[in-house]
């Protein structure tokens, strides 16, 4: 089938998907759906109709086109709830960052049209309600540049040849496994070599060219994406937080040091802190960065905390309450 007639096949089944979601539309509305000339609607429809498809036109104002009773296929057993959160199960801007937009939109309207009538508000409930807002506010502005290269080759279990920029440009051959977004950044996991080390995170923003070998690759079966991620995710925080501070935090600063901290390195504080003193005030350890990353943390919390170690860190804090307090004297 030629390039033409794919497209109007693809176009000939949303016809009738929306037919059966819909129940009944004028080729005003179907021409806008499927974004074609009204013309093109009554040829699609006399089309459909020569090939046993059941479309019957209804005449007058609130006439139109509908199929006959019955023709249309049904998820039996589904719930409301379910129905709801299915259609809650992706995010429709990273689907279409991976050029995956059509392909997503055409399964939800595939999954509309068999939703028996009395879950067909469903999708429009859950939007109504719930919007998912993956980026984090001051993320990229776009998409990187190969991210659809990349999508590819993961679909493809296609082995490619990567160019990553880091403190220098390198050229990996690699396995690609999977795509992770985190806070509006995508990564891309592979494998590049062998043992237990073989499986690799590049930042999908820094691979300059992605050029298909040709070759495929057989997945490791008991390779979970998931997990791999969560692990490493934990060790990256592990190797980043490499330095502790000493403090006494008050019961408003203990809450609010998951603001002010690394989420993770708070946790590890709330976790490891001494029983509270007549005060409530309690002693714990925090991981840090650095000092210097420790001091700009910690100052949001004011008085809520105090930094008993090491000696260096406590004394600047001494001074910039100092120097806080000469300004509201």
């Amino acid at each position: 089938m030629g390039q033409d007639g794919g497209v109007r096949a693809s176009r000939l089944i949303s016809l009738v998907l929306l037919l059966q979601s819909r129940e009944t539309m004028t080729a005003a509305e179907l021409a806008r759906e499927l974004e074609v000339s009204e013309r093109t609607v009554y040829r699609d429809v006399e089309a459909l109709s020569a090939a046993g498809v059941p479309v019957y036109a209804e005449q007058g104002r609130s006439g139109g086109y509908r199929l006959v009773g019955g023709y249309r296929t049904r998820l039996t057993g589904l719930s409301r709830a379910e129905a709801e959160a299915l259609f809650l199960s992706g995010l429709p801007g990273p689907a279409g960052d991976m050029g995956l937009g059509d392909t997503v939109a055409a399964a939800e309207l595939k999954v509309l049209a068999a939703l028996p009538g009395t879950l067909r508000d469903a999708p429009a409930r859950a939007a109504q309600r719930f919007h998912l807002d993956a980026p984090g506010w001051f993320g990229d502005a776009g998409p990187p540049p190969l991210l659809r290269d990349l999508a590819r080759a993961v679909w493809e279990d296609a082995v490619v040849e990567l160019r990553y920029r880091k403190d220098r440009e390198v050229v990996r051959t690699a396995e690609p496994y999977g795509l992770v977004l985190k806070n509006g950044t995508w990564y891309l996991v592979a494998r590049a070599g062998d043992g237990p080390r073989a499986y690799r995170t590049y930042r999908a923003g820094r691979v300059t060219a992605v050029r298909p070998t040709g070759a495929t690759f057989d997945r490791d079966a008991e390779f979970d994406l998931a997990a791999h991620w969560r692990d490493q995710a934990e060790a990256f925080l592990r190797a980043m937080l490499r330095e502790e501070v000493t403090v006494r935090l008050t019961p408003a600063g203990l809450r609010g040091l998951r603001y002010a901290a690394d989420p993770y390195a708070a946790e590890r504080a709330a976790e490891v802190a001494g029983p509270p003193d007549g005060r409530g005030r309690v002693v714990t350890t925090l991981p840090v960065e650095s000092a210097e990353v420790a001091f700009s943390q910690l100052l949001r919390l004011g008085p809520e905390v105090e930094v008993l170690g090491p000696p260096a860190l406590r004394a600047r804090m001494a001074e910039a309450a100092a120097r806080l307090a000469a300004l509201y004297r």
